[in-house]
């Protein structure tokens, strides 16, 4: 099923690349899951294949890759690890969000771009805060930016869910500004700024989405590298396919163990491996014709923003961009819960992968963008289309 969306040979080859990388995980993400521990290990794997520059333009030196072949790798890292493959996603996909809407000034951008093809930076977003909720709903960030006498700025804040803390060497700051809300770049190790190791989870362990602390960091005035009364990464992002990309790995991951553990599995009531039972063929059946259905729709979208990309009609794909990452969730839960039917209780053992999976599956459902959200937009697409009637 890894080869099925394939178009190029060079995409074949990429592939093969993470998988054998992605495969080669499966033992550090069960530490790293029950050890509480993080990847590093993964990371620079990752950085030796010049992973972190895939989605840097080909003309800042990096891969260039499009939304189609973005998901395509994703969803093959997170059958190995899925942690790290929504690490880097969130970095890759900053790095696409940043080339499609052009909001930094352009010789920020492309020295990040240059730092991240010849060293592997890593860069992500620290936006969300505690007090303020999510960033998709509109929460207003109450890490403050002082501006300076001599120029520059002071932060202080603290913000959450700082996914791969401990390998950024980027974080894209919100801060609160007196008429409206900036954006700052600021580097690791700058001076007050630290990771508070806050991140006890059930699921995705291994992102050590941890606590970015800053107290009295300075920046200077080029740091501020957006300023609007709206932040423009609140606006339609379509790398956020990442997302759907990364949970239908795990549940393609899970469908392979359900797979290996019925083919060995043969009760001494039985002639023959579960494998071959009525009940069990059902099973399979249901995540087949599930998981082809939502990995379709996935290349089909990622395929036809390629195409429109940078034309007025990409718009009318947003709806289906949140409709993805919906369907897929609804897929991956279920494949997953089907898988650990199929398993039965032996899944729930902590040496088991399932459990693992069974348990990261589930942190999709709090990943943007929100169902309620993506709902009521595919509502009001309904409505727009019937008054046209």
């Amino acid at each position: 099923m890894d080869r099925l969306f394939v178009r190029t040979p060079e995409q074949l080859e990429r592939l093969g690349r993470i998988g054998e990388l992605a495969d080669s995980f499966a033992e550090g993400a069960r530490l790293a899951d029950e050890e509480d521990r993080f990847a590093y290990d993964h990371v620079e794997a990752l950085r030796r294949i010049g992973y972190p520059a895939y989605t840097v333009p080909r003309e800042r030196g990096g891969e260039g890759a499009t939304l189609y072949e973005f998901v395509l790798y994703q969803e093959r890292l997170a059958q190995g690890d899925a942690a790290i493959a929504l690490g880097m996603g969130w970095h890759l996909g900053v790095l696409f969000d940043l080339d499609e809407k052009r909001p930094w000034r352009e010789e920020t951008f492309a020295a990040l771009c240059r730092d991240v093809v010849e060293r592997g930076a890593l860069v992500n977003r620290a936006a969300t805060e505690a007090a303020t909720g999510s960033p998709a709903r509109g929460g207003k960030p109450r890490t403050t930016a002082e501006p300076l006498p001599g120029g520059g700025y002071r932060l202080n804040g603290r913000k959450t869910y700082t996914t791969m803390a401990p390998v950024l060497d980027y974080f894209i700051v919100t801060a609160a500004l007196e008429d409206g809300e900036g954006e700052f770049l600021v580097r690791r190790g700058t001076e007050g700024v630290s990771i508070d190791e806050t991140w006890d989870m059930v699921g995705m362990r291994g992102t050590a989405s941890h606590d970015l602390v800053l107290r009295d960091v300075v920046v200077p005035g080029e740091a501020l590298v957006y300023a609007a009364g709206k932040a423009y990464h609140q606006t339609p992002n379509p790398y956020l396919l990442h997302i759907p990309a990364c949970y239908l790995g795990i549940a393609l991951a899970a469908r392979k163990e359900a797979l290996r553990f019925a083919k060995s599995y043969q009760p001494n009531s039985l002639p023959h491996p579960i494998l071959h039972t009525p009940n069990v063929g059902q099973h399979f059946g249901q995540i087949e014709l599930q998981l082809s259905a939502a990995r379709r729709f996935l290349y089909a979208v990622a395929a036809r923003w390629d195409e429109l990309r940078g034309r007025p009609e990409a718009a009318g794909l947003i709806p289906e961009l949140a409709a993805v990452k919906l369907f897929a969730m609804e897929t991956a839960l279920s494949v997953v819960d089907k898988a650990m039917r199929i398993v039965g209780s032996h899944g729930l053992a902590r040496s088991h992968p399932l459990q693992r999976l069974y348990r990261d599956v589930r942190f999709g459902l709090h990943n943007p963008p929100m169902e309620d959200a993506a709902v009521a937009q595919l509502g009001r697409q309904a409505v727009q289309d019937a008054e046209r009637l």
